[in-house]
C-alpha cells in the first residue's frame, strides 16, 4: 500500500521537514486487514488508512510518556504471576508425590506399616506367640526362671529372710542406725548458738556487718534513678526524650499542613493540581483531535454515500468477496462489469463464476449481479437476472441487494426457479453467510442440471432438502442480526464512554501512587532521621 503522509506537526518549518513521505507497507493484523477490507483497493481505501494512520500517531505521541513504564509493569507483573504459578504448581506436585508415598506405607487402613503391624499384633501374631511360649503358664520360661531364683528354697530368700543375723536386712538395720545417729550430732552442732563456729553463728555475725552498707547503697541508687525520671531537671533523660518528641511533633505538623506554604503536602498538593490541569488539558485536546478526524470521516462515507460512485463501490466489494470465496475452490470468477454480453449493447450481469474441474458440473456458469439501488424491488430484478443469464449464457444466477437499499419486506435469501436472490452488505460480516448460501445452492442447483441432463438416475430429495434449510437458517441469521443490531447500537456507547472513564481512572490513579510513592519515601527518611536523633 502507497499512502503520502502529511506533516502531523504545525510547530515544524518547511526547511526541516518534507512536504510528503511515500510509504509502502505490508498489513499482517487481522482486524486492520478486516477493516481496511472494507473500503475498495485504491484512492478510497488509502484516504481511510491515512486518517488511521493520523489518529494512532497522535494518539502514540500522547501516550509515549507513559507506555514504557506501563510496558515494563506489565511485564513484570506477568513474570512474577507466571512464577507463582509455576512454584504453586510445583509445589502441589511435590505435596502430592509425598502424600501418595507416605500414604502407601501409613496410611491407618491400608499402608503397608499399618498392615505389618497388626500382622504382628493380632491375636495369632508373632509377637503374641512369643510372649504367649515365654510367659504364658507354669511351665514356660520366665516362671522356670522366677522360681529358681527367688524361690522359697532360692539362696536369694535365705538372704532376704528377718530371722538371718547375718543376713540383708540385720546388716541394713545396723548401718542405717549408725548413720542417723553420726548425722543428728552434726545437724545440731550446725545449729547451736553454744558452738562460735557453728553455720547458724557465722550468718548472723556476716548479715550484721554487711546490712549497713547494703541499705546506704540501694538509697543513693534510687535517688539517681528519680531524678533521671523527674520533669523538673532540665538534663534529666526524660525532659530531654520531652523536647526531641516535641520538636519531632512541631516538624511532622509543619509538614503535612495546608497553611504552611513550605510544607511536603502543601508542595504535594502544588504539584498534583499541576499534573491534572495537565492532563485535563491533554485528554480535551485529544478529544477535539479524534472528533475531527472522525467528522471527517463522517462527511467522507455521507459523500460517497451520495456520489455516483457508490454503486461501483458495492460491486468492487462483492467482486473482492467472490474471489476470495470462490477461487480457492479452484473456480474462474470473470469481472463482466462494463463488457457487452452475447445479447447486443446489453452489459447486464456483473461477474460471472464458472466452476472447477473438481466440481461434478465442471463448466457450469453462475451469473451475479449486484444493485445498490433503492428503485429496484422484487420483479425488476427477476427481470434483471434473466436477461443477465441470457446475456451471459449461464444456468443460474444470484441477485444481490445491498442491505442499505433493499426492498421492505425483503427476505435475507429466496430462490425463485433459476434465480437466487440475496440481501448482502460489504461491511456486515454477519451477513456473508447469506451469500455464502447463496453461492452454494447455485452450486447445488448446476449439479442437479448437469446430472438431469446426462439422464443419470440422482435421488434430488437430499439436494432440495439442503436447499430449503439453508434458506430456512438464513432467514432465521437475519432475525438474529436485527435483534443483535438493536443491542448493539444501544451497549457501544456505555461500553465505550465506560473504557475511556476507565482508562483515564486508571491513568490518575497511577499518578497519584507515584507522588504517594515519593512522599512516603520522603517523610520516611525524615522520621528515621528523628528517631536516630531521639536515640
Amino acid at each position: 500500500m502507497s499512502d503520502t503522509l502529511e506533516r502531523l506537526g504545525s510547530d515544524h518549518t518547511t526547511s526541516e521537514l518534507p512536504f510528503a513521505i511515500s510509504l509502502e507497507l505490508t498489513v499482517q493484523d487481522r482486524d486492520t486487514i478486516d477493516e481496511l477490507e472494507k473500503y475498495p483497493e485504491g484512492e478510497s481505501r488509502d484516504e481511510f488508512a491515512l486518517e488511521a494512520l493520523k489518529i494512532g500517531v497522535l494518539t502514540l505521541r500522547r501516550a509515549s510518556a507513559s507506555l514504557d513504564g506501563d510496558f515494563i509493569r506489565r511485564e513484570t507483573d506477568r513474570l512474577l504471576n507466571s512464577l507463582t504459578r509455576q512454584l504453586d504448581v510445583y509445589a502441589n506436585s511435590a505435596k502430592e508425590k509425598i502424600e501418595s508415598s507416605l500414604g502407601q506405607y501409613f496410611h491407618p487402613e491400608s499402608g503397608h506399616f499399618t498392615q505389618r503391624v497388626k500382622e504382628l499384633t493380632s491375636s495369632d501374631g508373632d509377637f503374641n506367640r512369643v510372649i504367649r511360649e515365654l510367659i504364658d503358664g507354669d511351665k514356660s520360661r520366665l516362671a522356670m526362671t522366677i522360681v529358681s531364683q527367688v524361690g522359697e528354697n532360692s539362696q536369694f530368700m535365705k538372704y532376704l529372710s528377718p530371722d538371718q543375723t547375718t543376713g540383708l536386712l540385720a546388716t541394713l538395720r545396723a548401718l542405717v542406725e549408725a548413720q542417723l545417729k553420726q548425722q543428728n550430732e552434726l545437724f545440731s552442732n550446725e545449729f547451736s548458738l553454744n558452738h562460735p563456729e557453728s553455720g547458724l553463728c557465722r550468718l548472723l555475725a556476716e548479715i550484721t556487718t554487711k546490712h549497713g552498707d547494703f541499705t546506704n547503697i540501694i538509697k543513693n541508687k534510687i535517688d539517681v534513678v528519680v531524678k533521671e525520671f523527674s520533669l523538673d531537671e532540665k538534663d534529666s533523660a526524660l525532659s530531654r526524650l520531652v523536647d526531641k518528641v516535641n520538636t519531632a511533633q512541631e516538624t511532622i505538623t509543619k509538614e503535612f499542613s495546608l497553611d504552611n506554604k513550605a510544607s511536603a503536602l502543601q508542595k504535594l498538593k502544588a504539584e498534583l493540581m499541576v499534573i491534572l490541569e495537565a492532563q485535563v488539558k491533554t485528554s480535551t485536546d485529544f478529544q477535539e483531535e479524534v472528533k475531527v478526524a472522525l467528522g471527517q470521516l463522517v462527511v467522507k462515507r455521507k459523500v460517497e454515500a451520495r456520489g455516483t460512485q457508490h454503486g461501483a463501490t458495492f460491486e468492487d466489494a462483492l467482486l473482492e468477496f467472490l474471489a476470495a470465496e470462490c477461487q480457492p475452490k479452484g473456480e474462474l470468477v470473470e469481472n463482466t462489469t462494463g463488457r457487452v454480453g452475447l445479447i447486443r449493447n446489453c452489459k447486464v450481469g456483473d461477474a460471472v463464476v464458472e466452476l472447477g474441474c473438481d466440481s461434478a458440473a465442471a463448466g457450469a456458469k453462475i451469473v451475479i449481479e449486484a444493485k445498490e439501488d433503492a428503485s429496484y424491488n422484487l420483479a425488476k430484478a427477476r427481470e434483471e437476472i434473466e436477461q443477465g443469464r441470457k446475456n451471459r449464457d449461464a444456468q443460474f444466477g444470484i441477485f444481490v441487494f445491498s442491505q442499505h437499499t433493499a426492498p421492505a419486506h425483503c427476505e435475507s435469501l429466496r430462490r425463485i426457479g433459476s434465480d437466487i436472490f440475496v440481501v448482502w452488505d460489504a461491511e456486515n460480516l454477519a451477513t456473508d453467510s447469506n451469500l455464502k448460501a447463496a453461492l452454494e445452492i447455485a452450486r447445488a442447483l448446476c449439479v442437479r442440471s448437469r446430472q438431469a441432463r446426462e439422464q443419470q438416475t440422482v435421488d434430488f430429495a437430499v439436494i432440495d432438502k439442503s436447499i430449503l434449510e439453508i434458506e430456512k437458517r438464513v432467514t432465521n441469521l437475519d432475525e438474529i442480526r436485527k435483534s443483535a443490531d438493536t443491542i448493539q447500537s444501544s451497549s457501544t456507547k456505555i461500553l465505550e464512554r465506560v473504557r475511556i472513564d476507565r482508562e483515564a481512572l486508571d491513568k490518575q490513579l497511577e499518578i497519584l501512587r507515584e507522588c504517594m510513592g515519593d512522599l512516603k519515601e520522603s517523610l520516611g527518611a525524615e522520621t528515621q532521621a528523628v528517631s536516630e536523633s531521639v536515640d
